[in-house]
Parts: structure tokens; C-alpha cells; sequence
């Protein structure tokens, strides 16, 4: 489904999950970021977003929100899965674990990593952490460069970024590629989830498609313009969503100078589905 330029694929869970663990065993150039669109996605990103024109980086964009997964139904006549990070996290963590891959996290409070590592200790003694940074906002507008050679340094397969929609996927489209992760997921509020720093909405909220209202609930202040104001300004966009034949073809990573950016920690081709 394509949407202001997004190239939005209809993948399972357990899809996304064959994608992944084929890339990790994989050998190329170019990493894979996962993005969940949802109705602030549409809002940030259009036709000159800055998603996927980075060498060396591949975007798989998947269904986050209700409305997208609907819309993608109303399109296709069969079921659209949502998919989010949240969703996502925890199985790509125990994939990493049952694999021996490094996994380092990047964004939020020194005290949810602290709640975060504590979790991860009961959850997934055996999970190879590569490193957790927690730097302010004048640390990513500043040294942005030396946190993704120090993620680099540290060896991290797989990069969980956690500094909100939009800068999350700025910072992954401009410095993703020089952290040398093979994985990167850019999910947002997933990792305070997984520390039990913030609770997801019931279930009943989520299948019905309610789970903004639920965080809206949580926190007027931060999320009123986005839910009331931007939200519904994305949704003409969203009218005017049309099917997508070659679902990725607009997210391959650029060319590079394979014998300059070659690295033996680098991962996979592509990754291709229909609709």
C-alpha cells in the first residue's frame, strides 16, 4: 500500500520474523530498518521524506496503526495485520538471545534503562547487551556522529532507537548506517513497555482500535496535538492510499562503494513480498 510515498508491506508477525532472522544470517553491505506507520508517521513522512535515501539502508515499513491496517483491508479485500514494535520487540529480543547477537538501545532516561536492564535479567538472562546511551537532546543535535561510532565500537548486531517520532527515524536515516548494526528498530515507547515504565492499553482498547485514546488518557499534555489535531489531518492522506504491486521497491538502499563500505559484519539482499 503506498501513502504519501510509503510503501507500507502487509506482513504477519511471524513474517516479520522470518525477515529478520534471514537478514541476520545473511552478508551484505546495507542494514534493515523496521518502521511502524501509523497516523503520526503519515504526518511526518510524505513524497521528500528522508526515509531510505541514505546509502547502505534498507526501510520495511509495517501497519502500526488501526487505521492503516483498515485502510490496507479496504484496498486489498483480505486482512491487513497490524504489526507493531511493541508487539515485535520482545520476540526479536528472544531471537537474539536463542542467537548469540548483540543488542544495544539507544534513547530514553538512564532510570528506564536501569528498570529496562532489570527486566531484561529475568526475562532474558542469556541476551547479549552491547551497550545502553541515554543522551540528551543537545548530545544527538551535537555528537550524534560519536554515538553511532561508539554503537559501532561496541559491536551491536541489533540497535533498538527510542527517541520518538520523528527523530527516531531522522536520526536512523542519517547515522544508522554508520553503527554497522544489521538490524535497527526504531520503535518508539516499545522499550518503556518492555521496563514497565508505561502500560499498553487492554487488549479490547488495541483490537478495536482504540489504544490512542487510552494514551491519550495517560498524557494530554504531549499527545493532544498529535491525536486531535495531526491525527486527523493525516487521515486524508490515508483516504487517498492506493495498492502497491512491488511493495519495498521504494525503500532499497542506494549504491554504495561496495570495496570502500564493505564490512564483515554487515548483513542481506532484500527482502521482497505481495500484497
Amino acid at each position: 500500500m503506498a501513502v504519501r510515498g510509503n510503501i507500507i508491506e502487509r506482513h504477519e508477525v511471524d513474517d516479520v520474523l522470518n525477515i529478520v532472522e534471514t537478514r541476520m544470517r545473511s552478508t551484505t553491505v546495507s542494514g534493515l530498518a523496521i518502521g511502524s506507520v501509523n497516523l503520526d508517521h503519515l504526518h511526518h513522512f510524505g513524497e521528500d521524506d528522508t526515509l531510505g535515501r541514505q546509502p547502505g539502508l534498507e526501510w520495511l515499513l509495517l501497519a502500526d496503526g488501526m487505521p492503516i491496517a483498515w485502510r490496507g483491508q479496504l484496498l486489498t479485500a483480505q486482512p491487513w495485520p497490524r504489526v507493531t514494535g511493541a508487539d515485535l520487540l520482545p520476540r526479536i529480543l528472544m531471537l537474539a538471545e536463542l542467537s548469540g547477537y548483540r543488542v544495544g538501545f539507544l534513547g530514553g532516561s538512564p532510570q528506564t534503562h536501569k528498570r529496562l536492564a532489570a527486566r531484561l535479567a529475568i526475562r532474558n538472562p542469556d541476551l547479549a547487551v552491547a551497550g545502553m546511551w541515554s543522551p540528551d537532546r543537545h548530545e544527538l543535535d551535537t555528537d550524534s556522529a560519536t554515538i553511532a561510532e561508539a554503537i559501532r565500537a561496541a559491536g551491536t548486531d541489533i540497535l533498538v532507537v527510542s527517541l520518538g517520532k520523528p527523530r527516531q527515524e531522522k536520526w536512523v536515516s542519517e547515522f544508522g548506517r554508520a553503527t554497522r548494526a544489521r538490524l535497527i528498530l526504531p520503535f518508539g515507547a516499545s522499550v518503556d513497555f518492555l521496563a514497565g515504565t508505561r502500560q499498553r492499553a487492554p487488549e479490547w482498547m488495541q483490537r478495536f482500535g482504540l489504544e490512542w485514546l487510552y494514551r491519550l488518557s495517560r498524557e494530554p499534555r504531549r499527545l493532544a496535538r498529535r491525536y486531535l489535531i495531526q491525527g486527523p489531518a493525516a487521515l486524508v492522506h490515508l483516504v487517498r492510499a492506493q495498492a502497491a504491486s512491488s511493495p519495498g521497491r521504494y525503500y532499497p538502499a542506494p549504491e554504495i562503494n561496495a570495496a570502500v563500505d564493505s564490512d564483515p559484519r554487515s548483513t542481506i539482499a532484500f527482502h521482497t513480498t505481495a500484497l
